[in-house]
């Protein structure tokens, strides 16, 4: 976040209902909510507002893919369904893209357990369809923004098949482009310590900000009458 604000970029560091407390899709809303605020109030802050890229690591992550896949979902809006919360692109850090397991990846059931006990509060075996809601594995849709995907291939919380699964989904489904950075001998939450990974990932993500806004500034530019106006450095959230 500092390297992207030092760079002109408006960053938003959102702050979400949490669990137990908090049952999915509560943190869902309050990230919609978010985009919601940053519509209203980002040019305040020096932002385009009409321009925004979700981004987030593990749960984070799952959580910002979400944001880019339900664009104006009326039931992740309760009370302000009338906003546009679709966004232009997301950077997804080691995310988890299925709630289901259906490709049997998880090494063992203690994340089950805690989607079950702490995050969705439901038995998957009785209620399989609110975790099929969940996944962003089974929310991809033709009209989906661009995705930067980055996972380790030592990661031993998220299995780095369940990225590949994604990605490949992605690309069948998805007209929009993904990168796909697949880190050698990373493991989960690897950027959280400076490293020759971080070096070189931070700026990574940078580059494919500035390919993806300058794609909407082209955009913006060849229809004039477009309702999305042109204007400073989107922000992220």
């Amino acid at each position: 976040m500092h390297h992207l604000a030092a760079r002109g970029w408006v960053c938003v560091a959102a702050d979400y209902r949490l669990s137990p407390r908090a049952t999915f899709p509560d943190h869902l809303i309050d990230l919609k909510r978010t985009v919601a605020w940053i519509r209203e109030h980002g040019a305040l802050y020096g932002a385009d507002p009409d321009f925004l890229i979700v981004t987030g690591g593990s749960a984070g992550a799952h959580l910002a893919a979400l944001v880019a896949l339900t664009p104006n979902a009326p039931e992740y809006q309760p009370g302000f369904e009338g906003v546009d919360t679709a966004v232009d692109g997301c950077v997804a850090f080691y995310g988890v893209y299925d709630f289901t397991d259906r490709h049997g990846l998880w090494p063992d059931n203690g994340l089950r357990r805690l989607l079950e006990r702490r995050v969705l509060k439901v038995p998957f075996a009785s209620a399989p369809e609110v975790y099929e809601k969940a996944s962003p594995l089974s929310r991809l849709r033709p009209d989906a923004p661009p995705f930067l995907v980055l996972h380790g291939t030592h990661d031993t919380l998220v299995p780095i098949e369940e990225a590949r699964h994604f990605c490949d989904a992605f690309r069948r489904v998805v007209r929009a482009p993904l990168v796909y950075a697949e880190l050698p001998g990373a493991q989960h939450a690897f950027e959280i310590f400076p490293s020759v990974r971080t070096t070189f990932v931070i700026p990574g993500v940078e580059r494919f900000l500035a390919w993806v806004y300058a794609g909407y500034l082209r955009q913006r530019r060849a229809e004039p009458g477009a309702s999305r106006a042109v204007g400073s450095r989107g922000a992220g959230v």
